[in-house]
C-alpha cells in the first residue's frame, strides 16, 4: 500500500508537516476554496489535484492508499492460516501508520520500518537505516552543534538492539534489477566505444552546497579524461540546477554570458555542461526525457564519476563493484561528509581529479569490488540473526520458519536492496 500527500498549489510549502496534518489542513483549505468567492479571488493557486497520472505512469494507479486498521484486519483474518505478517514501511510518511498497526496488532505483525523514524524505536521490531544517520552522537557531530539545540538533534539514544544499521542509502539496483536493465538496455549500450563512463550529476543541497565553480571543476576534469575514454553519458538529477531547457541551454546563453561578471548568475551547472559537451563526439547528455537510463548506466557502465551531493547515486553505483570517483566532497558538511570519509575509508570510492587514466580502469575493478557495499558482511548478518532469534519477539510457531525466510529474502545482503518505491513512501 501506498501514502499519498497532497501536491501542487501551497502544499509543496507544507511537506514539513506530519502527513496526518498536512491532510488535515489540505481538507480545509479545499473546503475553503470550494466556495465561489474564494476559488474567483485565488483562482485555483492554492489547491491542486493528486498527480494522478504520475501515480499510473509509476504503475501505481492500483495500489490502495495505507490505512491503518484495513492493514490490522487484513493480518488477523490470514494469521491462523499464514501466520506472522512482515509489515515494510519506507520513508518519514509511513512512520505513524506502521507504528500504528504494530499497537493495534503487536502478536500478528513484524515490523519492519526503513529509514530513522527519529523518535521511539521500540514502536518497530526493526529498524534499517544508514550509519550516518547516527553522525549527530559522534563527538565531531555533536561539536557541530551549538549547545543549545544539540536536546533537538535527532536521533538521541544510540542504535538499540532492533536497529540494523547500513553503509549507504537503500536503493533498488541489486543485481537482479541490474541483470534486466542490461537486457533492456543492450542494443543501446552495449555498441558504445568502451570504456563507458557515465557522469551522474545531482544538485547542491543544505549540507552539501555548491555552484558554477564545482561545474567548471567537473568541465575541466572531464575534458582531460575524455581522451582516455571511448565514450561518456552525463545525467542530471531534477535537483540540478537549470536555468533553460536542455535543448537551447548551450544557444541562448552563449551571447548572453560572454560578459564574464554576468557568468555566475546565468551559468547554472547544467548549462555549462551543455555548453562544452553537447556537441563533443564522446558525449551523450540525457535531456530527462522517458525511459530514464539509470539502471541501464548502471549495467553497463565502466566506471562512474558522481557528484558528492547524492548519497543515492553513490550508494548504487558502489553496490556495482565498478570503480567510482566523486567529485565535489570538499563543499559537503555534517552527515555528508561522513557517509564520503567512511566511503573512502572502506576503498569505496575515490576523489575524480581529471588525471586519470580512463583506459586502464579495468585494472582497478578487482580493488573496488573488493570494497563493494555489496560484499558480505558478518557483523550485519550475525546483527540480524540476533534480532530475528531473540525471544522477546512474539513469533508463533506456524509462522517462524516462514518469517525468518522471507526476511532473508528480503535481507540478502548487507546493503540491503530493498525496492522500495523511488516514487514516494510506501507501506508494504
Amino acid at each position: 500500500q501506498r501514502i499519498i500527500r497532497p501536491t501542487g498549489g501551497i502544499n509543496k510549502w507544507l511537506h514539513f508537516l506530519p502527513i496526518s496534518l498536512h491532510k488535515m489542513v489540505d481538507q480545509v483549505l479545499r473546503h475553503i476554496l470550494s466556495n465561489t468567492t474564494f476559488t474567483t479571488l485565488f483562482q485555483g493557486k492554492l489547491s491542486a489535484p493528486y498527480p494522478v497520472s504520475n501515480v499510473q505512469s509509476l504503475g501505481l494507479s492500483s495500489v490502495l492508499e495505507a490505512d491503518s486498521r484495513r492493514i490490522v484486519t487484513m493480518v488477523r483474518d490470514t494469521f491462523e492460516k499464514e501466520g506472522l505478517a512482515i509489515v515494510i514501511a519506507c520513508g518519514r510518511d509511513t512512520i505513524p501508520y506502521a507504528s500504528s498497526v504494530r499497537c493495534l496488532a503487536p502478536d500478528n505483525v513484524f515490523v519492519i520500518q526503513i529509514q530513522h523514524p527519529r523518535y521511539r524505536l521500540d514502536r518497530f521490531d526493526l529498524v534499517v537505516t544508514p550509519r550516518h544517520d547516527y553522525y549527530a552522537l559522534t563527538a565531531k557531530g555533536q561539536q557541530g552543534v551549538p549547545w543549545l539545540f544539540r536536546r533537538w538533534i535527532t536521533p538521541r539514544e544510540p542504535p538499540g538492539p532492533n536497529v540494523v544499521l547500513t553503509s549507504g542509502a537503500l536503493h533498488q539496483a541489486d543485481s537482479a534489477a541490474l541483470r534486466v536493465a542490461a537486457t533492456n538496455w543492450h542494443d543501446e549500450l552495449a555498441p558504445l566505444p568502451k570504456p563507458l563512463v557515465v557522469v551522474n550529476i545531482g544538485g547542491p543541497t543544505r549540507n552539501c552546497n555548491y555552484g558554477v565553480d564545482l561545474a567548471k571543476q567537473l568541465v575541466s576534469s572531464l575534458h582531460n579524461v575524455s581522451e582516455t575514454c571511448g565514450s561518456v553519458r552525463i545525467s542530471f538529477s531534477r535537483r540540478t540546477p537549470q536555468k533553460v531547457g536542455p535543448l537551447v541551454a548551450h544557444i541562448l546563453f552563449y551571447e548572453l554570458c560572454a560578459v564574464n561578471f554576468l557568468e555566475p548568475f546565468c551559468w547554472q551547472v547544467s548549462d555549462l555542461i551543455l555548453r562544452e559537451f553537447s556537441t563533443h563526439p564522446k558525449f551523450y547528455i540525457w535531456g530527462g526525457e522517458e525511459p530514464n537510463p539509470h539502471l541501464g548506466h548502471l549495467a553497463w557502465a565502466d566506471a562512474f564519476i558522481i557528484t558528492a551531493d547524492s548519497i543515492s547515486m553513490l550508494s548504487e553505483a558502489c553496490s556495482t563493484g565498478k570503480p567510482v570517483y566523486v567529485v565535489g566532497t570538499e563543499h559537503c558538511r555534517w552527515k555528508f561528509s561522513d557517509f564520503h570519509n567512511t566511503l573512502q575509508k572502506r576503498g569505496a570510492v575515490r576523489p575524480f581529479t581529471g588525471s586519470e587514466d580512463v583506459s586502464l580502469l579495468s585494472l582497478l575493478s578487482s580493488h573496488f569490488s573488493s570494497y563493494s557495499l555489496s560484499r558480505p558482511n558478518r557483523v550485519l548478518k550475525l546483527q540480524f540473526y540476533h534480532i530475528v532469534r531473540n525471544e522477546s519477539v512474539p513469533f508463533p510457531l506456524s509462522g517462524h520458519t516462514f518469517l525468518k525466510s522471507k526476511l532473508m529474502a528480503c535481507l540478502h545482503d548487507p546493503f540491503l536492496h530493498c525496492r522500495c518505491q523511488t516514487a514516494g513512501a510506501t507501506l508494504l
